[in-house]
This record gives C-alpha cells, sequence and structure tokens, in this order.
C-alpha cells in the first residue's frame, strides 16, 4: 500500500540529505505574525501543544525552546505560550481537547489514518498555502503526501524514520554474542542472555504501539512485506498463513522470556528504562531515539559510545527482505480550524518547520523531513550508519496503528495487547483484525 511511495521517498531523501548544495533553508523566513484586520504591534499569544519533554525528549526539547526564543525575539509582539506532555498523555488529551473543540493553535499529529478524523470533524486547518510559498520544495518528496486527506494538506512534517533493534555492545561483548542475521540466530542470543540473568528485550508494552513494531517486523520476514500491506489496507487478510504464524511467533517470544519483567504493564518510558540503565540488551524503536544514543548529553557517553543497531533478522523459508523497514513519516505540526490566531499559528509553523530542518541534525540528531544539506555537517557514526541503511531499504511499511482507520487502529492495538498477554489467541487476534478493517472507520 505505502511500499513503492516510500521507496521513491527514501531515494529522494537520500539524494536530498548528502548531496552537497541543496540548499540551506533560509532563517528569516516564518512572515509577520500579525493577522488580518490587526497591527503588527497587537499581543498575540499562540498556544502551542507539544510531546518532547526535558529530559526524555532533551535535545527536541532544547531545540523547541531555542526556535521559540527565536521567534519570539523576532516577533516582539507574540508570545509563545508550551504545553509539553509525553507521548501517550500528548495522544489523550489531543483527543479530550478535539472533543469539546479546544485544540491548542499549534500541536502535533501523525500522519494518515491517525490525522483523518480530526480532518473530517474541521478540526485542522488546511495548510497547503504554506508548500506554495517560502516553504516550496523545501520538503523532502513525498513527506507532504501523507498528511493530505482529499488533495489537501493538513499538517508539515518534521521527521521521518525507520525503527531498527538498538543494543548495548558491551553486553554483547561480555556474552560473546554477534550482531545476527537470521532469525534463528536472534533466538540463540535471546537464550543466552536469558540464561545469564540479563532481560534480552526492553518493552514497555502498556502503550501497545511498541509491541505492534515485534508484530509487524515478524509479519514482514514470515509473510513478506505486501502480504502484511494488503492485510492492513484491507485488499488482503490477516488470516494468511504468514501472518497467523508471526501472531504465534510473538508468543513465542513471550514464552521464552524475551522481554523485560512485567513488560505489558510497563509505558514505553519505563520499557526504555531498562534499555538506558543496561538491565536489557536490545531495545526496538524508531530513530526519534537517536537522539538519546548521540547528542543527549544526560545520557553517560559511556553507554551512549555502547549503543549499536542491527536490521531485524530474516526468517528461515520466510519471504520478508532484511532490507525492509517499518517506519515513514513522523509527526508533523498542525494549526487548528477553529484558532482565533489562525494566520500567525501558520507563520509559526513556517518558521518553526524551516528553522527545525538543520537544527535536529546538528542538535539532535533526528532525520527531518525538510532537505538539508549535510556535506559540511559533523555527524555521529550511529547517525550516518542508520540513514546509509535508509539508502538500502528495498520497503518501508507505515507504522500500522498510523495507517488504519482510527476505530480499526484502536482494536489493532487492543489486540496487540491481548496477543502479548496471550488474552488471545493468534486466530482470534487475526480475525478481530479483519472484522475491524472490513468496517472501515
Amino acid at each position: 500500500m505505502f511500499s513503492k511511495k516510500w521507496n521513491v521517498l527514501l531515494l529522494t531523501m537520500c539524494l536530498a540529505l548528502f548531496a552537497a548544495g541543496c540548499g540551506k533553508s533560509d532563517s528569516g523566513t516564518g512572515g509577520s505574525a500579525s493577522k488580518e484586520g490587526t497591527s503588527a504591534s497587537e499581543k498575540v499569544t499562540i498556544k502551542f501543544m507539544h510531546l518532547w519533554p526535558e529530559g526524555v525528549s532533551a535535545g527536541q526539547n532544547k531545540i523547541v525552546n531555542q526556535i521559540i526564543n527565536d521567534y519570539q525575539k523576532e516577533h516582539e509582539n507574540v508570545t509563545i505560550k508550551q504545553e509539553v506532555l509525553d507521548n501517550e498523555q500528548y495522544k489523550n488529551k489531543l483527543k479530550v481537547l478535539s472533543a469539546s473543540n479546544e485544540l491548542p493553535d499549534v500541536g502535533v499529529t501523525w500522519a494518515a489514518g491517525f490525522l483523518k478524523p480530526y480532518v473530517e470533524g474541521n478540526l485542522f486547518a488546511p495548510i497547503d498555502d504554506l508548500l506554495g510559498g517560502e516553504l516550496k520544495d523545501k520538503f523532502v518528496a513525498g513527506t507532504t503526501e501523507a498528511y493530505a486527506v482529499d488533495d489537501k494538506t493538513y499538517a508539515l512534517p518534521l521527521e521521518f524514520n525507520i525503527a531498527p533493534i538498538y543494543y548495548n555492545k558491551a553486553i554483547f561483548k561480555k556474552y560473546n554474542l554477534e550482531v545476527p542475521q537470521t532469525y534463528e540466530q536472534f533466538k540463540g542470543i535471546l537464550k543466552t542472555l536469558s540464561d545469564n540473568g540479563v532481560a534480552p528485550i526492553a518493552l514497555g508494552n502498556k502503550d501497545r504501539w511498541t509491541g505492534s513494531l515485534w508484530y509487524m517486523y515478524l509479519a514482514d520476514r514470515i509473510a513478506g512485506q505486501k502480504t502484511l500491506a494488503d492485510a492492513i489496507g484491507g485488499s488482503g487478510s490477516f488470516k494468511d498463513a504468514g501472518l497467523v504464524q508471526a501472531a504465534k511467533e510473538v508468543q513465542s517470544l513471550v514464552d521464552s522470556n524475551a522481554f523485560v519483567k512485567g513488560f505489558n504493564g510497563l509505558s514505553n518510558e519505563e520499557g526504555k528504562a531498562e534499555f538506558l540503565n543496561e538491565k536489557a540488551a536490545m531495545y526496538l524503536m524508531g530513530t526519534w531515539e537517536l537522539p538519546n544514543y548521540t547528542t543527549n548529553e544526560e545520557i553517560p557517553k559511556e553507554f551512549r559510545d555502547n549503543v549499536g543497531f542491527f536490521k531485524f533478522p530474516t526468517v528461515e523459508g520466510g519471504k520478508g527482505d532484511i532490507n525492509s523497514w517499518v517506519g515513514g513519516p513522523g509527526v508533523g505540526l498542525f494549526v487548528s480550524q477553529n484558532s482565533e490566531v489562525k494566520e500567525e499559528a501558520k507563520a509559526f509553523v513556517q518558521y518553526f518547520v524551516t528553522k527545525w530542518g538543520e537544527q535536529s541534525v546538528t542538535g539532535a540528531g533526528v532525520i527531518p523531513a525538510t532537505k538539508v544539506d549535510t556535506s559540511a555537517l559533523d555527524l555521529p557514526p550511529l547517525y550516518i550508519d542508520l540513514f546509509n541503511e535508509m539508502n538500502k531499504a528495498s520497503s518501508i511499511t507505515l507504522f500500522a496503528d498510523v495507517q488504519m482507520p482510527a476505530n480499526a487502529a484502536e482494536t489493532h492495538l487492543n489486540m496487540i495487547q491481548a496477543l502479548f498477554g496471550k488474552a488471545v489467541s493468534p486466530e482470534k487476534f487475526s480475525e478481530e483484525h479483519d472484522k475491524a478493517i472490513a468496517k472501515g472507520n
């Protein structure tokens, strides 16, 4: 469903980021912060809600505050009022605020199926006018389309992500473990670690989408990318033998004590802490985590230097490709349709996206959705290595809960947690997915 688009997108992105002379963003963009009918000196407050708290998202948080400070200096009549929440709190509050038509002037959204209900509820403003202005040709080809509904764009993307398995090189060295190429080798690593009292994998599956990454990769490697994409899109079925086998393999991992204790009751942040505190050897997560292993000085350098990554291994007899990834566009910025300062909010979004590009690369190690000339930038090896792997990608399957319509996504996430908790059989898991997607909402 999405693979061909992402293949083209990846090639374009690689050229855009690493080809010299790509053209850096103009730091003077952003336009006036005054709205029609008011003077530029009139005081304006823009409410901005985001999900980069200090600490867990230190790199991004620092950049956000720098951009806001710069904007307020350049637009003395504008005050940006922030509300900062962690990932799950943010999603929950967005739902609550949308129900009462009280969304912030500017906020963060995900693409595709996540964004669609807000658009259909007339909650997000179309912002195509920004794409025709200072931001024209600034985005990597294909990224903004993920935020479009009926040919109108309702958010501007900030990131592009893939999901590797990060691992602790010191723990691997201690137990003479090598990066696995096959799933059998991977299971051997799990056994060695478990036998030595080390939790193999950090996972906080209370948030559910974290477990979805594991299922998606197993589904991709066993059934193949097209089978998985077709099932998510509704033209195929989750009852496919390979997809059912992937669900069975999830429960086999649970039975082999692959994950940290209590994983189904831990949030992602709690699960991640097990990896950061070196109590777990591996952690599967998107490249938005890169700052914690490259530039986040709140995390000890010794630990950061010990983090490597590998691609999800191939499964013997499976139809998948080791260069097939789970990922896609990350978060983007929306402007509320009901904002009383809509034009000022749009101006701020334009400025923010422009500034975010290079600063997110150098200051946080984030892979941006805008074109950035990295030829003269001193980037961490982990960042460069992961980006080079993106260049080899045979396909990218967008996160299932982002692709699916809202209600189907909720079913998917609930079934993921039930599957990991062994509260549902693989067959029932597959059946419930087909039912939810067939409803089409």
